[in-house]
Order: C-alpha cells, then structure tokens, then sequence
C-alpha cells in the first residue's frame, strides 16, 4: 500500500511517498480503508523536529496523521461496537505513532466514532484533533457553562473555529479575535463579538471574561489574565509559560490549565458526531491535497494563513 512518511526531521520535502505492507488489526483494533486525513500544527511541528519529535524519533521512518476517517474493512477480536462496512473517524493513538497518512490504517476501535449520515469523510476527518481539543478545552480540562462570557483567541483557526462553535452550542456569549479579513467568516460561526488583534490590543476593549481559550502563549497568557473576572478559568495550548504566568493567574484566584494534552476519546467523538449530524458544527476545509501531495499540505499549513483545516484525500 501507499504511505507518506519521513526518513528524518526536517522540512515538509521530506516528505516522500513510499511502499509498505498492509496493516493487520489486533484485537480491540479495525482496520481502516482511509478516506480522508487531516493535518494538523502538531504534524508540521513534529515533522520539523519540535514537538513530539523526541517521542517518536524511535519510529524513524515515521509516518504522520492521527486525524483519520474512512472505511472498516476488518475487524479484530473483542470489538462489539464496529463493524466491517461502517464510515468511522478518530484522532487516534495520538500522541504515539499514529500511521494515518496511508491506504490503510489500524485503530483503537474505542478511539472511533460511526461518521453520521450526509457527513462526508473529508468533514470527519477535519472533525478530530482540533475539534476534541475545543471540545475537551470546554467540556473536560475546563467547564463552560450557558451564559459564561468567553474569549476565544485565534478564531479563524483550525482549533478556534471550532471553539465558537462549540461555545455557542453550550449557551455561552462569545468573543472571538481575529484578523480584519477573517471578521465575516468567524461570525459567521455564531461569534457575539469580533476583536481584530491588529488594529487594537483586546485588552483595552474587552473585560469580565468568565472563561478564555489561549492559543498563543507567551506575552499573550498575561494579557488574557488582565480581562479575566476573578475566579475565571484559562486553558492554555501552547507550552512555554513561565513562573510570572503563574503569579499572575494565582492573583486573580483562576482555574488555570496550563498546557492542556488532547487524548483520544471514542465517546467525546460520538459527542462530535452528534453536533455534526444536527448542523451544530460544521468544519471549514480550507484546501485539499492528494496523498502524493502532503508535503505541498504541510507547507500550506506553514504559511500561518489557513483557516479552518487542511485535509488529505485519498
């Protein structure tokens, strides 16, 4: 079967198709005609030897992708819940060695949810990482509650929105920054306000925040602390922080996660899988890329202008 995959860190032509054998499910897996793969910052980052790159760099030649939708064409012992024929997506074994840029993939059948019907694969397969991330951020790591003022940074983005959507799912009066030029499409998403983060500093025209989704880290986790109410709570993405962040969310008496881990959930996806079947969620896929095209994937991703996500298809 065909796979992309990487033979050392370093840039996105790394990147290089290649030959590998057909997968076989173990007990408690399915095995997964891909259909669609979304990619992700974490991929790109990865790829360029940051982020989980010291934890696989024993998988050498690695083959990237956690965000997986497709077909189950075998099944393994001790799986109840799926069966051959079934449209599934997950973001799976993440963050070990995920194998999803290929043909086929095995998978954790308990990390997999049943796609509903009218959702394409390419929408599940957008529907994984990012949107369990927001989802968690709300639902697990922090509680967002109806009526609950939220600032949710980087709203154009992969994860961001998502997150509006999600917030306005659960009650909650959204304010969302972006640049001038996303300003329709994230309220297009249900955004309540919209701050462009290049024309003024949010700080200076928002406040009363009960909750705060931080994409960006550095500077940016002090000044969201500045518009919080006390007692707020902050979940925080991106690692880097330091002991003054900490002084200053201790302060205001915040619930703070300070870098906050996604984990694979069947369940949070068959949650997923119901806002999706209702039109309460619904991913923007911003480009599309074949398989002997994701090193031209990662590279769009890089650029720091996507909206929404990227997918591969297959």
């Amino acid at each position: 079967m065909n796979v992309v995959a990487f033979e050392q860190f370093g840039p996105a032509k790394n990147l290089v198709l290649a030959e590998r054998p057909m997968p076989v499910c173990s007990p408690g897996e399915v095995l997964i005609k891909t259909a669609a793969v979304s990619v992700n910052p974490v991929d790109i980052k990865t790829r360029q030897g940051e982020a989980l790159a010291s934890q696989l760099e024993h998988a050498l030649p690695l083959i990237l992708g956690w965000d997986v939708a497709g077909e189950v064409v075998a099944v393994g012992d001790d799986v109840k819940h799926l069966n051959e024929g079934d449209a599934v997506f997950g973001m799976i074994r993440f963050p070990l060695p995920p194998n999803g840029y290929a043909q086929y993939v095995n998978a954790p059948a308990d990390e997999l949810a049943v796609i509903p019907a009218g959702v394409s694969y390419e929408a599940a397969a957008a529907s994984t990482l990012a949107a369990l991330t927001a989802w968690q951020a709300f639902t697990h790591f922090g509680e967002l509650k109806a009526g609950d003022r939220v600032l949710i940074h980087a709203a154009s983005g992969g994860v961001g929105h998502f997150a509006v959507q999600m917030a306005k799912h659960l009650g909650a009066y959204v304010i969302a920054t972006s640049s001038a030029k996303n300003k329709a499409f994230v309220e297009s998403l249900g955004a309540d306000e919209h701050i462009d983060y290049k024309a003024v500093r949010f700080e200076d025209v928002t406040g009363d925040i009960d909750f705060c989704l931080e994409t960006q880290g550095g500077p940016q986790f002090q000044r969201s602390v500045s518009v919080m109410r006390e007692g707020g709570t902050i979940i925080n993405l991106p690692s880097g922080l330091v002991e003054s962040d900490r002084e200053a969310a201790e302060a205001k008496g915040l619930v703070v996660n300070y870098f906050m881990h996604v984990f694979p959930s069947g369940e949070n996806m068959r949650e997923i899988a119901a806002m999706l079947a209702d039109g309460a969620l619904v991913p923007h896929i911003a480009a599309r890329y074949a398989l002997e095209d994701t090193a031209a994937a990662h590279e769009h991703i890089e650029s720091g202008r996507t909206v929404g996500k990227v997918v591969i298809t297959l």
